[in-house]
């Protein structure tokens, strides 16, 4: 039984609305769902399903996704653990497959949900050897950092968005934004451009929310275990600026 209740009432509303027939429908559904998520080199940006508590926040630079996250969290979430979905990915060829066909198959094969399904598949291929913690298949690194804030998710994405909120919390740092869209996310060109960040914001309840970065182009895992402690510093501020007298 797949653990998105809510899917099969999609892929039924698809069928009304096209006529297409049910296979047909999950199919389109499933391919938008793999096509639209980003590869969570640490995180994706505001995940529907975040892992508790706060990976981002705590681990080191070099944690491959095994260290992160829990095996029991895992088969909690998924119905297996990290050997069991590497032994069934090892019969399918997985090392000779892309990334999204790795993930594709999670979702479409075994009704892993589309976050989780990019999980297992970052944990595989670190594990494999097919990326280095930090570093996407294509071979560029990124660094990730999230944070859970006491305060509404607008005042959150403001804190990005609004360039005198951001300074007080994120000095000297130069961004050129590309696109912010209020209150889910924000993309910006960081320093001379050669990287960038992607950030996403999830409400949590009325009163919390919770953020996501990804600071995506690095050279390498140095820069990358670099960037990551920088962005666990200032996400830190960030939390004390909101959630303190700054407010």
């Amino acid at each position: 039984m797949t653990r998105d209740k809510s899917f099969k009432t999609r892929v039924r509303a698809r069928m009304d609305k096209t006529g297409e027939s049910y296979t047909t429908a999950r199919r389109q559904l499933v391919a938008r769902s793999t096509a639209a998520e980003p590869e969570p080199a640490a995180a994706p940006p505001a995940p529907a399903e975040p892992p508790t508590p706060e990976p981002d926040a705590t681990s080191s630079g070099t944690a491959v996704q095994t260290e992160r996250i829990s095996d029991a969290l895992v088969r909690d979430r998924t119905g297996r653990g990290w050997d069991e979905w590497f032994a069934l990915l090892d019969d399918w060829d997985a090392t000779g497959r892309t990334h999204t066909e790795i993930a594709r198959w999670l979702v479409t094969t075994h009704e892993v949900p589309g976050w989780w399904a990019q999980t297992l598949t970052v944990g595989y291929e670190q594990t494999r050897g097919l990326r280095a913690p930090g570093q996407r298949r294509g071979g560029d690194f990124s660094a990730a950092g999230s944070r859970t804030v006491a305060v509404p998710v607008r005042r959150l994405f403001d804190a990005f968005a609004d360039d005198a909120l951001r300074r007080r919390w994120l000095p000297d740092a130069e961004v050129r934004v590309r696109t912010a869209t209020a209150p889910r996310t924000f993309r910006a060109d960081w320093g001379d451009g050669s990287t960038r960040l992607v950030v996403g914001f999830a409400a949590v309840g009325e009163t919390k929310s919770r953020v996501s970065v990804q600071h995506e182009k690095l050279t390498g895992a140095e820069q990358a275990a670099e960037l990551k402690a920088y962005w666990r510093d200032r996400l830190a501020a960030l939390k004390h600026l909101l959630e303190g007298a700054g407010r």
